[in-house]
């Protein structure tokens, strides 16, 4: 066993599992509980290692010193509960089988259950096994009147233990305070979020259109990290800023401690300052802003997007610039100033996926969750229907 260590622990379990099965064919609902446990292990990523399955839950860990930015983990739960949702309402929609399994698929639901503490980790044969009284904390808290007190029937509840960590008091202070209480444990003050309305707010979010003949300059990079890390660098103003190339930045106008659509990136080259206003905030997708071009005409806008796209090797972000608006004088400076500016962007470009790569070599080795093939999540459901 490893010494005990310091980190992150996440549980995300599929809801009304049992009742599903009592109502169930087993053969039709072992294929839909699969391609749902298959959903979450895809979505448990970096620095994320899976430590086991369940037969209706993924468990997992991470390690304090290489996790995510606090916003960046809370959106990465409601990412992973939409994309859960959207499965549920595909299955629905395209299910032609009128058997209780196929029929009853959009009574499962979904809930996070998230921790910091200390733990030890034994390694066993086939996975990394968590040990100690925090893991036996996160799992009694599976067992919990959230729903019965607030309502809520999918969401995902941190310990105030995670919410301290995360420094996310801000952002929590949306979430509703609730208390369990345990024998031998006592009271567990935890906070919840509710993710129906984080569903309603997404499920059909559209995006703003960015014609791709209104790019007049675009410069990529592969970076070799996940997607869920680039993003989190980008919502870092001191990251951020080296792709900015900037003398320094800040983010304003946050909504309850939350980078959002409305937050602005205030760029500061020596005394003057560029803004750019978020207009699209899509979490592990895309960022579009409105940013004041960087010429003496007043009120001449441009339209930048940064796109995030995953890859073999890691990531590739892209940084698009549209065609300014404004003053026509204005209109034509702007774009022949961010046309002669290709080499600068690029460079700012690769200066950007350098300092990550470092920063995150710096930050040490991210743990890999081990190979799961289908074939052992099916095994591992089928068990999990025999008990």
């Amino acid at each position: 066993m490893t010494g005990i260590q310091q980190g992150f622990l996440l549980i995300a379990d599929i809801t009304g599992y049992t009742q599903y099965l009592s109502k169930s064919e087993l053969e039709h609902a072992q294929g839909i509980l699969t391609a749902l446990l298959e959903l979450l292990i895809d979505r448990t990523r970096p620095p994320l290692v899976i430590s086991r399955l369940a037969g209706d839950a993924v468990i997992s860990y991470a390690l304090q010193n290489n996790f995510m930015q606090g916003q960046t983990f809370v959106e990465m739960i409601e990412d992973t509960y939409v994309a859960f949702r959207k499965a549920i309402e595909r299955m629905v929609l395209n299910n032609a089988c009128r058997c209780n399994a196929c029929v009853n698929v959009s009574s499962l639901d979904l809930k996070f259950i998230v921790h910091y503490g200390s733990f030890g980790i034994q390694q066993l044969s086939a996975h990394p096994e968590l040990v100690g009284s925090e893991v036996n904390l996160i799992h009694r808290l599976l067992k919990n009147q959230v729903t019965e007190k607030t309502g809520a029937r999918a969401y995902a509840l941190y310990t105030d233990a995670a919410i301290r960590q995360l420094a996310i008091g801000d952002i929590s202070a949306t979430f509703m305070p609730h208390t369990e209480h345990y024998e031998h444990l006592g009271a567990v003050e935890t906070w919840v979020e509710d993710m129906h309305p984080v569903w309603e707010a997404k499920k059909d979010q559209s995006r703003l259109h960015f014609p791709p003949e209104h790019i007049i300059l675009q410069v990529e990079a592969e970076i070799h990290l996940p997607p869920e890390a680039v993003w989190g660098y980008l919502s870092q103003p001191e990251h951020f800023n080296v792709l900015a190339g900037g003398t320094r930045l800040e983010i304003t106008q946050r909504s309850s401690g939350r980078i959002s659509v409305g937050s602005v990136y205030q760029c500061y080259h020596g005394d003057k300052v560029f803004p750019q206003t978020i207009l699209e905030w899509l979490p592990f997708d895309r960022i579009l802003v409105q940013g004041l071009a960087p010429i003496p005409v007043k009120n001449t806008f441009l339209l930048i997007e940064y796109r995030i796209e995953p890859t073999p090797q890691g990531t590739r972000l892209i940084q698009a610039f549209g065609k300014p608006s404004g003053p026509l004088f204005g209109r034509v400076m702007a774009t022949l100033l961010f046309k002669s500016m290709a080499k600068i962007a690029q460079r700012d470009m690769d200066n950007f996926k350098k300092h990550l790569e470092e920063d995150w070599t710096w930050q040490g080795a991210v743990s890999e969750s081990p190979a799961i093939t289908s074939e052992m999540v099916a095994a591992t459901v089928a068990d999990s229907l025999k008990a």
